[in-house]
């Protein structure tokens, strides 16, 4: 049994990984995407809305799909829909094309989203401790694995066609040696109950409504970084163009290492407390980039912002992924479906401020996101009835946060 989830947890950081490169080689094709297709910087802006629709009607879809069949069956499926999917943008020739090939790819990452979410969540009730922040530190490795292939290949002189065909022939192989090691459900799920069997589908419970709120929030201060740090140091500080992108950078970096580290962070404080603190300090390392006058400062003041976001989101899917064990696949796709939909919601919220106030002014609307996020982090702590059931399912939630301090110890 130890060694079958220790190979389930391998398998999930292969998937997460595979997950940030084949969306990594997406986006680091882009320009000569756009370039193939003939389209403009406006048409691609639309374009790329299908691409997060068809992504979201994926998570919709795929969680329920995950909960009936088991994330072992869904998630190679999932996995090799991106993975072919992700060579189409490669082939268009036309705005419709390159249209349709974005909103395949946008289903096929939103299907492989929820389904190794839902997976993690499987493989952290197994280990009893919190293990998801580390999965999504293997998804910004994979980012970074892209970005370093994908500047090589360019180098070189490939066509998108063939390195985003050479990456969907390794997302597919990965894919098929790595199935056979994900958890059967009957591994990852405690047995239902006859109660649990009998009882009738229940609404979705408010608190993963909360949770989904406070995912959309964290999402959207994340979507801010990845499209507005580099241009802050840019137009703001007069930055030159090498230098601006550190900022970038030194979010991301921030933000992986401190994935990295959340995990044993709250498996001793519990998940409330990094959210609480982790999206405080991200209010204050946003609020010194925003204000700083001095280059060094701001780059310090993104990366700081990346080591208090880091362990904040990982936290909201686990919580959704333990409320319910019956439900864990559909109540993470609604929580990881608003948070993306925070994510791209960043440049189209931020931009349109641009027109009022400075751009370094309109990072106080996620400081205040984040502010809000650190005061409903409660919600992350199961109710003193519930110490060894969850209150909404009647399922033992592995990472119930202890009173005073305190924690039950439990190993894998």
């Amino acid at each position: 049994m130890e060694r079958s989830l220790r190979a389930g947890r391998l398998a999930t950081f292969a998937y997460f990984a595979l997950n940030g490169f084949l969306m990594g080689m997406w986006v680091v094709h882009i320009p000569a995407v756009e370039h193939r297709a003939g389209i403009s910087h406006a048409v691609l802006g639309w374009l790329l809305l299908l691409l997060g629709g068809g992504a979201f009607a994926g998570m919709q879809v795929i969680g329920p799909l995950t909960d009936r069949f088991g994330a072992r069956a869904v998630v190679p499926a999932g996995a090799a829909l991106c993975s072919a999917a992700v060579v189409l943008p490669g082939l268009a020739t036309n705005a419709w094309t390159l249209g349709t090939a974005l909103l395949v790819l946008g289903l096929g990452n939103g299907c492989l989203d929820v389904s190794m979410n839902a997976h993690a969540v499987q493989v952290e009730r197994g280990y009893r401790r919190p293990v998801m922040s580390a999965f999504h530190a293997s998804f910004s490795i994979g980012g970074v694995l892209a970005a370093l292939a994908g500047a090589r290949t360019l180098s070189w002189g490939w066509s998108p066609v063939v390195t985003l065909g050479l990456a969907a022939a390794l997302g597919l192989a990965g894919t098929a040696l790595v199935a056979p090691a994900l958890l059967r459900p009957e591994r990852a799920d405690a047995v239902k109950t006859p109660a649990a069997v009998a009882r009738p589908r229940r609404r979705t419970p408010r608190r993963i409504w909360v949770l989904a709120a406070l995912a959309l929030m964290l999402m959207l201060c994340e979507g801010v970084a990845n499209d507005w740090s580099v241009l802050d140091l840019r137009d703001v500080l007069d930055a030159h163009a090498a230098t601006a992108a550190l900022a970038y950078g030194a979010f991301s970096t921030a933000m992986t290492v401190g994935r990295l580290l959340a995990d044993r962070v709250a498996a001793r404080f519990g998940p409330v407390a990094i959210v609480r603190y982790g999206a405080s300090v991200a209010a204050l390392g946003l609020t010194a980039a925003a204000l700083s006058p001095w280059i060094p400062l701001a780059l310090a003041g993104w990366a700081v912002f990346g080591i208090g976001m880091s362990g904040c989101v990982p936290q909201l899917f686990s919580a959704a992924g333990h409320t319910d064990q019956n439900a864990a696949g559909a109540n993470v796709s609604r929580v990881a479906g608003l948070g993306y939909l925070g994510m791209l919601a960043g440049p189209a919220v931020i931009g349109p401020l641009t027109h009022f106030i400075p751009l370094n002014l309109t990072f106080f609307l996620p400081v205040a996101f984040c502010v809000i996020a650190a005061c409903a982090a409660g919600v992350l702590r199961s109710r003193p009835s519930a110490a060894h059931t969850d209150d909404e399912s009647g399922v033992r939630d592995p990472r119930v946060e202890l009173s005073g301090g305190t924690r039950e110890r439990r190993t894998a």
